[in-house]
């Protein structure tokens, strides 16, 4: 049985490019990934404040996927790529990419 996951990718992008990479990133990219991947949703943050560890990169992107194999989905992600468009506002040499299996239900607040 399918497994539920997060695949959480940290980005920043290219120096002098903020505005481009905001642009590619929530008008072109997350749609093109979500048609060609497993990924089922995605949704952005910016990074506004941090306690501890400083964080490396200031964009984060948050997709949701079921998947038995987890490695399955950065392996699918990685052979979809070419048929994405790509843009040199997003500094793909930063990137940082984690998969997060779910082990236990959501909560909520009263």
């Amino acid at each position: 049985m399918a497994k539920r996951h997060l695949v959480l990718i940290l980005t920043e992008p290219t120096q002098g490019q903020e505005t481009q990479f905001n642009d590619y990133y929530e008008n072109v990219h997350l749609e093109e990934v979500l048609a060609t991947t497993h990924l089922q949703t995605a949704q952005r943050f910016k990074l506004v404040d941090q306690a501890g560890e400083p964080c490396p990169l200031p964009y984060l992107a948050v997709y949701e996927a079921e998947a038995d194999d987890p490695a399955e989905l950065i392996a699918n992600l990685n052979e979809t790529r070419p048929q994405r468009q790509q843009s040199d506002a997003l500094n793909r040499r930063t990137g940082r990419v984690w998969v997060f299996e779910e082990i236990g239900p959501k909560h909520s607040g009263a």
